[in-house]
């Protein structure tokens, strides 16, 4: 039996014996909404998620005693009792209730909602399903319950719902149905132009309109909504200084050096943290970055990158399976990797044709020729020579991308052939160094959406290197990589003294990184026109992007992955 059929046998088991309440609420509202949060494990805050749990704080700090059932009765037990926990193995449910309130031996639970109830004063229907479950495990723990309370935070106000046997038929329904979706290999398809979506807080990682745009193309459906914000809110934080150290302070990092604070950011405004060489971090920011899902990579001396500490993976099992099925398919990961490296050549005769001048018309032409060639080869050994021969042609044309201006200011870079280990002129350290940075914002893209960043599906594993991110990253080095170079050098923001040669070694000095880090984020912020979307998103944000896409294509959400290509 192959591997991957064996781990996906044993990941097919029975769904949990206890279904929480809230997961109800979550698949009535939509189904591939709870399958991504429950089956998959995936989740991303939002104003709305964080608004709501603003509204269960007070319930959430505990509070009063919910007697047994049999004293409540018996006693005609009055009170409240907040943030209680039941469970009813015989209806298959858990509930934590944010308030139960008892009167004259009969109790009722009240749930706590950020937003309002509908124009007709009624809850809507994931709500009155969640609270009758409610209902109904009390009920199943031997208290008198008839009825319970939805308490809306917005207009103050409480709308009462009385729970009987057509409601209770409903839950037991959608229960039944949500057991079936959550034993399925795949998620349910996302929803079609539905006004659930703009405010979901998974949006960017259901991507409900991009994925119907590829999945039903030939319906020739309207362009998608811009749904997913254009880039992150946080941003990186890079530290370089030999000696400095990360340390947390009242939901702050800080950076100190030598004793001094030199620089700090709001935990919540810090996308991840870039460690150099001999900086270092604390083990209680370490463990509080980790907790809050934001990675911490680590850079040698010299810039290259060597590993990143995460939190907890996801549970998104169905999507590794899909990955090694596809990687141990010869067919499928060459299809994978033709569709890679057509885009990367593709990219690079672009960033030539816009900025080579007079002297890049027969490299342009060469790689358009090798581009259509990638797509048709017959195995990988083949690809990797037209990869070889398309590199070669670029890299010696690249060159003539630099301005006169640059040269004639005493600053030329040699850039006869590309040179990694090491680096042999000031344009291949340049290089090494974006490609390495470049890696990491790959490997960060595909663990976020749930990958193993170690397999790929043209870049063989070895050694551990993160082959899958090196796979995608494959696209974007002409266009954030190659183009940052140019900007460096044409816009004259690099000196001779932000290189240290040695041996015939070319390094960036600490300025020179700081100023190639400069660049590189500001190329990652540059929004770009989504070829296959026609809508707005940051380099950094259509990295992302494409790994989800890729995760989509190996589920089959779509039926075809679609590269990143500039016009």
């Amino acid at each position: 039996m192959p591997i991957t059929q064996a781990v996906s046998d044993a990941a097919q088991g029975p769904v949990p014996k206890l279904v929480p309440a809230r997961m109800l609420n979550e698949f009535v509202y939509c189904p591939r909404l709870f399958y991504l949060e429950w089956v998959e494990g995936l989740w991303e805050e939002n104003a709305d998620t964080a608004e709501g749990g603003l509204a269960h704080r007070r319930s959430d700090r505990g509070g009063g005693r919910l007697p047994d059932a049999e004293d409540a009765g018996e006693e005609a037990w009055s009170g409240e009792a907040r943030s209680v926990t039941l469970d009813a193995p015989r209806l298959g449910m858990i509930a934590t209730i944010d308030l139960v309130e008892g009167e004259d031996g009969t109790v009722s639970p009240v749930d706590h909602k950020k937003g309002r109830p509908r124009a007709d004063g009624r809850a809507w229907e994931p709500e009155e399903i969640q609270l009758a479950a409610q209902v109904l495990i009390l009920r199943e723990n031997g208290y008198r319950c008839d009825r319970g309370y939805l308490s809306y935070r917005e207009p103050r106000t409480r709308v009462e719902l009385e729970v009987n046997d057509e409601l209770e038929r409903r839950v037991r329904e959608y229960l039944a149905r949500l057991r079936e979706t959550a034993a399925s290999e795949r998620p349910p398809p996302p929803l079609v132009d539905s006004p659930k979506c703009p405010r979901c807080s998974l949006v960017s990682i259901c991507l409900p309109d991009e994925t119907n745009a590829l999945r039903l193309v030939r319906e020739r459906r309207a362009r998608p909504r811009r749904l997913i914000a254009s880039r992150p809110d946080a941003v990186p934080m890079y530290v370089q200084e030999a000696g400095s150290s990360v340390r947390l302070s009242g939901g702050r990092l800080e950076v100190r050096l030598d004793g001094d604070v030199v620089g700090s950011a709001r935990l919540v405004d810090v996308l991840e943290v870039a460690l150099f060489g001999g900086a270092s971090i604390s083990g209680p920011a370490l463990r509080e970055l980790a907790a809050a899902g934001i990675p911490v990579t680590h850079f040698s001396f010299g810039g290259r990158f060597q590993a990143m500490t995460v939190g907890l993976e996801t549970s998104n099992i169905e999507l590794r399976i899909a990955q090694f099925r596809h990687a141990d398919d010869r067919e499928s990961a060459l299809r994978l990797a033709r569709a890679f490296v057509n885009a990367k050549i593709r990219n690079a005769r672009v960033l030539l044709r816009r900025n080579g001048g007079d002297g890049v018309e027969q490299a342009v032409s060469d790689l358009q020729r090798l581009a259509r060639r990638a797509l048709v080869v017959p195995d990988a050994d083949a690809l990797l020579g037209i990869e070889g021969a398309a590199a070669r042609t670029y890299y010696r044309t690249l060159s003539l991308a630099f301005s006169e201006r640059a040269r004639a200011r005493g600053f030329e870079l040699g850039f006869e052939r590309r040179t990694r280990r090491p680096p042999r002129d000031r344009a291949n350290a340049v290089l090494s160094f974006l490609y390495a940075l470049l890696t990491r914002e790959a490997a960060l893209a595909v663990r976020r959406v749930g990958f193993d960043p170690l397999l790929g599906f043209y870049h063989r594993p070895r050694f551990g290197r993160p082959a899958l991110a090196l796979d995608l990253m494959e696209e974007f080095r002409p266009l954030i990589a190659d183009s940052t170079l140019l900007t460096l050098v044409n816009g004259l923001q690099l000196t001779p003294g932000d290189f240290f040669e040695r041996s015939g070694a070319v390094t960036l000095t600490s300025p020179g990184r700081r100023a190639v880090i400069r660049a590189y984020e500001r190329r990652l912020g540059t929004e770009v026109v989504h070829p296959a979307f026609g809508y707005k998103v940051s380099y950094r944000r259509a990295l992302e992007l494409q790994a989800r896409l890729l995760a989509a294509y190996l589920l089959g959400d779509v039926p075809e992955y679609r590269p990143f290509v500039t016009r």
